[in-house]
């Protein structure tokens, strides 16, 4: 019960039992919580099959409907805290993510001081493969144009191969985590590091997925921009620091929200 990664699946039929078996065949004692939004593909049928396989290791939250990456994670995260996980991983599911680079994140955060450890392209040792030149301008001047707009001293800003100590998590409020795309990742950082957190960068080499279908369109593209411009305005003009801040870390109910749906799981 000591480290979990969250896997959020749509439509990943071709990669999921791969990765799965790519994780467990570590020997490292993860488990795994595969977050699915309503796959039409079957995605979710495959886990609910290897579940068998990996009974207490390998666990699936169904969700109706394409909710978006960023409720998806603050579902698993309160998922994992509510269970009691201490070691807690963004991972996506396409292999663009190297499941052998998970020990390596951990080990920054159990044994090097880390409290959030980024799987970064961008640090020295870091780095792409494969993945068209269009998408690394857009992801370099995303990560560039973060760290210019925030002054946040991250160089891979909108990476999603994470890992958070239970205590960073507990302290952020979740709900106050408003970005759905994959501007919740800069989010995520901004308000760990604005809460005082250490964060270090440890890096990855990232490849482009081989199959299944990317995610990414130009309403992403757009919160992203808007958003940074927002959280840096929240940070000068509001009280920032105390609205992200979670404030009831001593009680021990978790809420979920699904859509219109809220319902409480209590310790």
């Amino acid at each position: 019960m000591e480290k979990i990664v969250i896997i959020p699946t749509y439509n990943e039929k071709e990669n999921i039992s791969n990765i799965l078996h790519a994780i467990f065949n570590l020997h490292e004692g993860f488990h795994v919580l595969v977050i699915d939004d309503g796959s039409p593909d079957g995605t979710a049928d495959i886990v609910k099959t290897l579940q068998h396989k990996f009974p207490n290791q390998l666990f699936l939250e169904q969700r109706t409907g394409k909710l978006g990456l960023g409720t998806a994670y603050i579902h698993g995260f309160k998922w994992c805290i509510h269970n009691g996980y201490e070691f807690i991983f963004e991972m996506d599911a396409d292999f663009s993510h190297n499941p052998a680079d998970l020990p390596r994140l951990y080990d920054a955060c159990k044994n090097q001081g880390a409290d959030v450890a980024v799987g970064s392209r961008y640090v020295k040792g870091g780095g792409v493969v494969n993945w068209p030149a269009n998408r690394i301008i857009l992801s370099k001047g995303a990560s560039f144009y973060t760290r210019v707009i925030t002054w946040m001293p991250i160089k891979d800003a909108t990476a999603g191969f994470v890992c958070y100590k239970r205590q960073v998590l507990e302290t952020i409020n979740l709900d106050e985590i408003r970005f759905v795309g994959y501007a919740f990742q800069i989010e995520m950082k901004f308000a760990a590091w604005k809460l005082g957190f250490k964060i270090k960068e440890v890096p990855i080499i990232f490849q482009d997925r081989t199959y299944g279908v990317s995610k990414m369109n130009k309403g992403i593209i757009k919160e992203g921009i808007l958003g940074v411009i927002r959280l840096k305005w929240q940070s000068h003009f509001k009280n920032y620091r105390n609205r992200v801040a979670n404030n009831s870390i001593g009680d021990n109910s978790v809420r979920f929200s699904r859509k219109n749906k809220t319902y409480a799981q209590t310790k």
